[in-house]
Formats: structure tokens, C-alpha cells, sequence
């Protein structure tokens, strides 16, 4: 099992963790952290590879001005606009 040296400051937080009673011993505290940031690590390579895949598109199917995409937004908006003011009219 490995030795696993803390600041100060995250000793005592451990500890405080296991003095709240929500933590049996500093070991379920470094096992919640390990948990947590494993689920973070997992959530950012998620994002590089979502990253990755809308470079690639962009790469296949070129890449959109600001102006364009402003524009598409603005008569999306438009268009969802004037269906809840019909439905509204009803």
C-alpha cells in the first residue's frame, strides 16, 4: 500500500473529515478524493475528445465565421419566436 505524504493543511482536513464521523479513517478520505478526481480526469478526457472530434468535422467540413454563426442563431431565435407567438394567437 502506498505512503502518501500531506501539507499540513490537507492533514488536518482529512482528519477533520474523519472527526465529522462521514469518514472511518484518513484511508476512506484519500479513497473519496482518488474517486473524485478520477471522475474529473475522465470528464476532461470526455472533453478533449469531444474537442478533438469537432476539429476533425471542421477539418472535413470547414470551419464557420462568428458573423455565420450569429446569423443562424438569430433566425433560429426568430423562428422560435414567431412559433410561440402563434401558438400564443391560438
Amino acid at each position: 500500500m502506498p505512503n502518501v505524504s500531506l501539507t499540513p493543511e490537507l492533514e488536518g482536513f482529512a482528519e477533520a473529515c474523519v472527526a465529522s464521523g462521514r469518514y472511518g479513517n484518513v484511508s476512506e478520505v484519500m479513497r473519496a478524493a482518488l474517486r473524485l478526481l478520477q471522475a474529473q480526469e475522465e470528464k476532461r478526457a470526455a472533453f478533449v475528445r469531444m474537442l478533438e472530434a469537432a476539429e476533425r468535422e471542421a477539418d472535413e467540413t470547414g470551419w464557420f465565421e462568428v458573423e455565420q454563426v450569429a446569423e443562424e442563431m438569430d433566425a433560429i431565435i426568430a423562428e422560435a419566436e414567431a412559433r410561440r407567438a402563434r401558438e400564443q394567437a391560438r
